[in-house]
């Protein structure tokens, strides 16, 4: 009637469009599942979880739940005239017999899903490799170094040093790997366990540095062994007006980044390797220091150093 409240059923969890769904009189577990649009694939085809709420409310109970029984006929696109089961790949389950279970006002069921259930990952390897591809992982552990050696490892050419990392899970981005040692040493920390979407570049050899950013020629310098970021700066012109070359820093053929550093009382500074980039960024206008306050600061120092001295001296 116009005065009852509105009654609902919700479903959750592996299904394609869970929700809250009116309720009426007789309504089926089944009929829920076909009201948010079926199963997804890897739902758990043996049981569903439903809440319910309870008949004493003793104790501060809420809600009372139960398992209610389930088969691979709740799949709506399968052969019903067929008793094979036709449900995704994993723990499989009866093809049918499973009972329907009427639902009742405010029930909330739970969809779940297959344990350890997800669909084939694969990840991309390119340039210089004997069998360049996409390769679907066999296992949740599988490493950067296993996909090079399935993809037949490096050719004559590849120069494993440049290797590009990129990763899409969570907008990483690019990640700076050591491939010459990952190759020596499986257990290297480099080694990293694959994800869905990560992708692998292998380039050829690049004698080259590059040189950008605030400096008077920007151009591509021929590489020198054991030379520091300091002499392709200087090959590309030394750094211009604007330059602050105080935050230069080095982004390795393989992405990893390096910068200026104190070793005790010693500065060192990255030698770029073949195929690197040397940028040098501009002064920020922003960050100006104030040489006035600076004075002002230090005359207080010192007048406070002269007065304790006079005191001194008088006694």
């Amino acid at each position: 009637t116009d005065f009852r409240p509105q009654r609902y059923v919700s479903i959750f969890g592996a299904v394609r469009s869970g929700g809250r769904f009116p309720y009426r009189e007789g309504m089926t577990l089944r009929d829920l599942v076909l009201m948010a649009k079926g199963l997804e694939e890897g739902a758990y085809l043996k049981e569903a979880e439903i809440a319910r709420l309870p008949e004493n409310r003793a104790g501060g109970v809420t809600a009372i739940t139960f398992r209610a029984p389930m088969d691979s006929s709740y799949l709506f696109e399968r052969d019903g005239s067929s008793d094979k089961y036709l449900g995704p790949p994993g723990l499989q389950v009866s093809a049918n017999g499973a009972k329907d279970v009427p639902l009742k006002p405010y029930d909330n069921v739970l969809i779940l899903q297959q344990p350890d259930w997800e669909l084939e990952r694969t990840v991309t390897i390119t340039g210089e490799v004997e069998y360049p591809g996409s390769y679907a992982l066999m296992t949740k552990t599988e490493r950067l170094s296993d996909v090079i050696r399935r993809a037949g490892g490096l050719s004559n050419e590849a120069y494993a040093g440049g290797v590009v990392f990129y990763r899409k899970a969570n907008h990483v981005g690019r990640i700076g790997v050591d491939l010459p040692e990952v190759l020596k040493k499986p257990k290297h920390r480099d080694n990293l366990v694959l994800l869905e979407g990560d992708s692998i570049y292998i380039p050829r050899y690049s004698g080259v540095v590059n040189v950008r950013g605030a400096v008077n020629s920007p151009v591509g310098i021929p590489y020198v062994p054991g030379r520091g970021m300091d002499y392709y700066i200087a090959a590309a012109g030394g750094p211009s007006r604007l330059a602050d070359p105080g935050r230069a820093y080095v982004t390795q053929p393989n992405g990893k980044v390096e910068t200026t550093h104190r070793t005790m009382l010693v500065k060192v500074h990255p030698e770029p390797g073949p195929g690197s980039v040397v940028f040098v960024p501009e002064k920020d206008p922003n960050d100006k220091k104030d040489y006035t306050g600076m004075t002002q600061a230090v005359a207080q120092v010192l007048a406070s150093l002269v007065a304790i001295v006079v005191v001194v001296t008088r006694k």
